[in-house]
């Protein structure tokens, strides 16, 4: 393909702002109803796979395939009674929910479904809106969101849902850092915060010559990047909520946590905005380190991979692929302890993160290099660290001494142990009651008769 067509179909900052009215609207109704359907078709997913993984059919009976079911208990619960306990902030109870799904949706705005197409003769790029900063939106907007889990735990002014916001909350702080700080690197990478200008980069590439042979080198940062793709991810699962790190709702201890004494419509907006939200992070995760709608090898060996609306075929499928991936995780891990988890976040990840970014901004720093030595040092220093955390040995726990053991060593005058085969002897009190309550067997005399 002509690179000057390919160039023309990235769009830039200055493609923005020159729509009609009705196109704008049209945009924004697109991301409402990609919310909306994400939720239905991302709810019978997860039970479908989930299922699947448990040797379970899944729902099967309402529409083709379950699809309907998802629908069927929306409207079951609309119909459901809504209560409000007696102790709630009515304000703050009525608007928490509707604080998570409105970020959660916002964020879509500068997602980028796809390059520049025509719709009814207008130019115009498959995006809302695109700013400078749109990745720091994406982060805002996400950090927003914990405020309607936090408000509704705190109005309903019950100790469970308290408990659960409280959760929450800790958990962002510790996981927004990790997820910043692996954004840092794409900056660094890409040069850009737009997320339209972070997928083009991506989609460019570059040429290794290698031994004669000139080859293609991946654009995506997700290979170049791996260590910041790996942890980005598992902090995104932590700003879900998602398992096994849902401990916001963890019901082996909190009941449901922040959304217990929600019910009817106010219980599905926190559902709505959990999906929505794992939605929206998946296509973050695309548009920062999977090359965006940029068609992957070997799809990019036609050459009209990349034209038209094509591309949105190729974004939406790695999004389901994402969403796949936190079903997995659901389907096969168990919940943390929230020791272990915090701990996993403020000791582990973050560490990482910062000797990571260093790393990279060393290597950045070296003007005189060329592109290939960069990609080869960095592929080789993100493999040899991604080693280094796969194999890092782990301390061995001494040996525990066996009871016998803990008995012989035991300091003079301690408190009496009983046997350890459990076999106690009979106390002689025991053997002295029972001889008293026996009766006395006197044999007759020769003299004795009946009288």
């Amino acid at each position: 393909m002509n690179p000057v067509i390919l160039a023309a179909q990235d769009p830039t900052l200055a493609d923005f702002g020159k729509d009609p009215w009705w196109l704008v609207l049209g945009k924004i109704l697109f991301a409402f109803v990609v919310a909306v359907a994400a939720t239905l078709l991302g709810v019978w997913f997860e039970r479908r796979v989930v299922g699947r993984m448990a040797v379970r059919p899944g729902p099967n009976q309402a529409g083709p395939f379950g699809l309907l079911q998802t629908l069927a208990d929306g409207v079951k619960l609309a119909f459901k009674e809504d209560i409000l306990p007696r102790k709630a902030d009515k304000v703050v109870y009525f608007f928490a929910p509707v604080i998570s799904v409105v970020c959660a949706v916002t964020a879509l705005s500068v997602i980028p479904f796809g390059p520049m197409v025509s719709i009814f003769g207008h130019r115009t790029p498959l995006q809302v809106t695109d700013v400078s900063v749109a990745v720091l939106v994406v982060l805002a907007f996400s950090s927003l969101a914990v405020y309607g889990i936090v408000l509704g735990g705190w109005a309903s002014g019950s100790t469970y849902p308290l408990l659960g916001g409280l959760r929450s909350a800790a958990q962002l702080v510790s996981y927004e850092v990790t997820m910043g700080l692996s954004v840092v690197a794409v900056f660094m990478t890409a040069g850009t915060m737009s997320t339209s200008g972070i997928v083009a980069a991506q989609g460019d590439g570059t040429r290794l010559s290698i031994g004669g042979f000139d080859l293609a080198a991946p654009g995506w940062y997700a290979i170049l990047l791996l260590p910041s793709f790996i942890m980005f991810f598992i902090a995104i699962v932590g700003e879900t909520n998602r398992a096994p790190f849902d401990l916001p709702e963890a019901e082996s201890e909190l009941v449901a946590g922040f959304q217990t004494e929600y019910s009817s419509l106010k219980f599905a907006l926190f559902m709505l905005s959990e999906y929505v939200a794992m939605v929206t992070m998946s296509a973050f995760t695309v548009t920062l380190f999977l090359g965006g709608w940029h068609a992957p090898w070997p799809i990019t060996i036609w050459s009209g991979a990349n034209d038209d609306w094509w591309p949105m075929l190729w974004f939406f499928g790695k999004v389901i692929m994402l969403v796949f991936v936190f079903v997995w995780l659901r389907g096969t891990l168990p919940r943390l302890r929230y020791d272990q988890f915090m701990r996993f976040g403020w000791k582990v990840l973050l560490p990482l993160n910062l000797v990571w970014i260093m790393v990279l901004a060393g290597l950045r720093s070296i003007e005189d290099w060329q592109t290939r030595d960069r990609l080869l040092v960095t592929a080789v220093g993100a493999g040899v660290l991604l080693l280094a955390t796969l194999f890092w040995p782990s301390r061995k726990k001494e040996p525990k001494p066996s009871l016998q053991e803990q008995a012989d060593t035991r300091p003079y005058g301690s408190f009496p142990l009983p046997p350890m085969d459990l076999q106690v002897p009979p106390s002689p009190r025991t053997k002295r009651v029972l001889a008293e309550r026996e009766p006395a067997n006197v044999v007759a005399g020769p003299d004795s008769r009946e009288v």
